[in-house]
């Protein structure tokens, strides 16, 4: 009974409320509204227009400013200089003209912004300026595509001499490997088949009857000599993987079924590039970060961060699973010499396998 006098009272409540606010209503001066911007609604929009200009510009400059500082450094690749070119063109046009467009929409709108009285001068078309609008786009469009296919037809002209040096990268969930073609100069045959002979030693499924395939050399840190010519070949164990290898601009999908390819020429060794003052400053900027972030860390009783180096890193590009983010591989570019002394220093398939 006490629940059902409650709901009642709470009921009559809701509707003595309900009734006030109509009350409250009937009792003001009613209101017109047409729906229709007066001149007062036109001229805050137009200034809200110009206001939203120097927002967006300030916001480009507070950007390159603030995070400038985290683009790459120069290409570590013979072929990436052609590249950087290519994009920062790109983005000089891209940025003139969004510059001029974004200018004149908004200084368009304030100053033809709506009026009483005011009739908007209205034509149906204008052939010479429809004729510049639509020239000038195809123009630098079809310049933009044809250095485009330019500089993709040469990155990609993969020229596999008796001097390249045949890299297999292997791609699965979620690490990198790789595989050297030895003394040959001649990967063996592969398949994902074969990974689980001598009892799990043969790491990306050499084939152990390709004798191409005996002087092969499997490894989980990339060695690279600088000045010649690597040619990459890249399977896929389970899923799409992608390799990127951001400081030599390359990037390369792998598709599980298939061999993709992908050649570039190391200019820079590891210790090099980290004496450039770009990768100076980065490393400066990270290692301070480090030291903020070690502080709570060792105030929780966890250790601190060590002090980061700079290294070349292979990546996986592609989403392709919860570990994703941690799919990753030192690349280490040195002197041919080096090279040379490291590789005569790794076991071959036959040797692993005996």
């Amino acid at each position: 009974m006490t629940v059902l006098l409650t709901l009642t009272v709470l009921a009559l409540i809701a509707i003595a409320i309900w009734q006030i606010t109509k009350i409250f209503e009937l009792s003001q001066t009613p209101k017109v509204n047409t729906q229709v911007a007066d001149d007062d609604d036109n001229q805050l929009n137009g200034k809200l227009m110009f206001a939203f200009l120097i927002f967006i510009y300030a916001l480009t400059l507070f950007s390159f400013w603030k995070w400038g500082d985290v683009l790459l450094p120069d290409a570590s690749s013979e072929h990436g200089a052609d590249y950087d070119n290519l994009m920062w063109i790109s983005f000089a046009i891209i940025f003139f003209v969004q510059t001029i467009t974004q200018a004149l929409l908004h200084y368009f709108a304030y100053k033809y912004r709506g009026e009483k009285g005011k009739k908007a001068y209205f034509y149906a078309d204008n052939d010479r300026l429809e004729a510049v609008w639509t020239i000038i786009p195809v123009i630098v469009l079809a310049g933009l595509i044809l250095y485009g296919l330019y500089t993709w037809t040469n990155i990609m002209s993969v020229e596999e001499d008796e001097d390249s040096l045949v890299i297999e990268l292997y791609a699965q969930q979620f690490n990198w490997k790789a595989r050297y073609s030895g003394d040959d100069g001649v990967l063996g045959d592969a398949n994902v088949r074969f990974l689980q002979d001598f009892d799990g030693k043969n790491q990306v499924g050499i084939d152990a009857t390709d004798p191409n395939g005996f002087d092969d050399v499997v490894v989980q840190e990339l060695h690279l000599p600088v000045g010649r010519e690597v040619v990459f070949k890249m399977r896929s164990q389970d899923v799409l993987h992608s390799a990127y290898m951001p400081h030599f601009r390359a990037q390369m999908n792998c598709v599980p079924g298939m061999i993709t390819e992908f050649a570039f020429v190391p200019v820079t060794t590891t210790s090099d590039m980290r004496q450039n003052p770009d990768v100076v400053a980065k490393v400066k900027k990270i290692n301070k970060i480090r030291v903020e972030n070690s502080k709570a860390l060792v105030a929780n009783g966890e250790e601190a961060l060590e002090p980061y180096a700079f290294d070349y890193l292979l990546l996986c590009n592609k989403i392709c699973g919860a570990s994703h983010y941690n799919m990753q591989m030192k690349i280490i570019v040195e002197t041919p010499e080096e090279f040379e002394k490291w590789i005569a220093n790794q076991q071959t398939f036959a040797q692993v396998i005996q």
